[in-house]
C-alpha cells in the first residue's frame, strides 16, 4: 500500500510551496505530484491552445481522465506521493476515491483568504483571471478532510501540523468514508 498526501486547495493558495518544504521534511521518499508539472514540461501543446489551434474544453476531459489512472499507476506501483490538485469538477472527488482505494490516502485541505489568492494570482500571470476566486468559493464545499490548514499561518507550522497528524495514522476524509457511509 503507497501513501498519498493529497494537498487540496484554490489556485495560488501555496500547495507547490507547502509540498516543497514537506517533501524534505517527510521520512519517507515522497514523489511530488501536480498538474502544474506536466504543464511547465511541456507535455501539452499550451501554446497551441493559448493560440487556438486546439481548444482545452475538447481535450480536458480526457487528460484528467489520464492523469488521474496515473496516480492509481504511480502508487499501485509502490510510489508514496504528495499529490497538489484541486478538485473544481463533480465526480472527481469519487473517481479519485476509487482509484485509490487500496491506498492510504490523508487528504489535506489549504484555505487562503480570497484577497491574498487574488493578490497571487494577478502576481503570478499563469492562471486564468477568476479561476481562484472561484475555487475559493466552491472546491471545498461537501468535501471532509483529515486536516485543515490555513495559509497564512506560515509553511513551516503548517508543514509540521500536517506532519504530526499524518504520522498519527487517524484518517477520517472522504477517501476513508465510501459513497455508502461505511468506512473502508
Amino acid at each position: 500500500m503507497a501513501q498519498v498526501i493529497f494537498l487540496h486547495g484554490a489556485s495560488s493558495s501555496g500547495k507547490s510551496t507547502i509540498t516543497k518544504t514537506l517533501q524534505e521534511r517527510i521520512e519517507k521518499p515522497f514523489w511530488h505530484i501536480s498538474i502544474d508539472h506536466l504543464r511547465d514540461a511541456g507535455v501539452l501543446p499550451s501554446a497551441r491552445f493559448r493560440n487556438g489551434d486546439f481548444h482545452w474544453a475538447d481535450s480536458r476531459a480526457a487528460f484528467f481522465q489520464g492523469f488521474h489512472a496515473s496516480l492509481k499507476a504511480y502508487a499501485d506501483a509502490g510510489n508514496n506521493l504528495i499529490l497538489e490538485h484541486i478538485l473544481d469538477t463533480d465526480g472527481w472527488l469519487e473517481t479519485l476515491s476509487e482509484l485509490l482505494s487500496n491506498h492510504d490516502v490523508f487528504f489535506v485541505a489549504l484555505h487562503c483568504p480570497l484577497e491574498l489568492l487574488i493578490q497571487r494570482e494577478t502576481a503570478r500571470g499563469d492562471r486564468p483571471v477568476g479561476s481562484a476566486k472561484r475555487d475559493y468559493e466552491t472546491i471545498h464545499i461537501g468535501k471532509r478532510y483529515d486536516i485543515e490548514l490555513h495559509s497564512t499561518d506560515g509553511v513551516d507550522v503548517n508543514v509540521e501540523r500536517l506532519l504530526c497528524a499524518w504520522r498519527s495514522g487517524s484518517r477520517s476524509s472522504s477517501f476513508v468514508v465510501s459513497t455508502a457511509g461505511f468506512t473502508k
